[in-house]
């Protein structure tokens, strides 16, 4: 599926919205219509029909959620505790931060989620569930913007600051943003797929829900120049460890991660750029 968008979406019909990013769908059941279609606004192009009809012949829709959570809402209030936290204990992950308490079971594909009803709370979550359910599969999530362009994925990775919104604003129009804040890579069989989130950074918009190879990646930073060098893999990997999202500390998981990571640069060239705030600098990485 290079650059090209899924299916159009339709909501389920039986309280169940399902949000498909990087083709991994996560369903959230909820007899609330309001905070649903608060859902269905936010996470738009990445919804898609997600009812699992239990039949005795089993699941009848195309693709069964990797995970169904049961939504118990809250009132919205101040986050009294920013801190993620997210462990295993007998195969049952917890998560928690002061707005939102998730617990999953992958054997199972079941869990629930009391969360706040305003929508950054569910993005949070989504985040953190994406990174476990990508460590043990050879994705990663990345503090990154990306686009697509003639068929080839990009990313431009950095600390804040660093210009990952600056490089997506400038995007000549024939550019596919996929994310301006946290991009997303699988591997598949020898490849590593960047997709596009509706995870938004400054930009405020959702990237696109299509996905290319990915064929670079930059290291940005500002700059008197715009130039490029190529950086070495032992670094690229030191570099790129700093800007992953990853909440949880299971060794097992982490060091899935680092794995992931040290073939991302042996097979994606890991390039540091240098730029001035200007459409010129998407002519150095042609």
């Amino acid at each position: 599926m290079t650059g090209t968008a899924p299916p159009a979406a339709s909501r389920a019909l039986d309280g169940t919205i399902t949000i498909e990013i990087g083709e991994l769908p996560i369903s959230l059941r909820t007899t609330d219509p309001e905070f649903r279609a608060l859902l269905a606004r936010r996470y738009s192009s990445f919804v898609r029909a997600g009812t699992v009809l239990r039949t005795p012949s089993g699941p009848q829709n195309e693709k069964r959620a990797v995970v169904e959570f049961d939504l118990n809402l809250t009132p919205p209030g101040p986050v009294a505790d920013q801190a993620i936290q997210a462990r295993c204990e007998d195969g049952q992950w917890h998560i928690s931060r002061g707005d939102f308490r998730a617990a999953f079971d992958l054997r199972t594909r079941r869990g629930h989620l009391t969360v706040a009803t305003n929508p950054y709370a569910v993005d949070t979550m989504l985040r953190v569930v994406h990174s476990i359910l990508l460590a043990p599969a050879g994705g990663l999530l990345l503090h990154a913007s990306g686009g697509i362009r003639h068929g080839r994925g990009l990313l431009f990775s950095g600390i804040s600051g660093a210009g990952k919104t600056t490089m997506a604003r400038l995007a000549p129009p024939d550019v596919q943003l996929l994310t301006d804040e946290v991009s997303y890579l699988r591997r598949e069989r020898s490849v590593f797929q960047v997709y596009g989130t509706p995870f938004s950074g400054e930009l405020g918009i959702q990237g696109e829900n299509v996905s290319a190879p990915l064929s670079a990646i930059y290291l940005i930073e500002h700059g008197p120049a715009n130039r490029r060098e190529r950086v070495p893999e032992a670094e690229a990997v030191r570099r790129l460890m700093r800007n992953i999202l990853f909440f949880a500390r299971e060794k097992c998981l982490v060091a899935e991660v680092f794995s992931t990571v040290c073939d991302l640069v042996r097979q994606v060239p890991v390039e540091r750029l240098e730029f001035l705030p200007d459409a010129r600098v998407w002519e150095t990485i042609e």
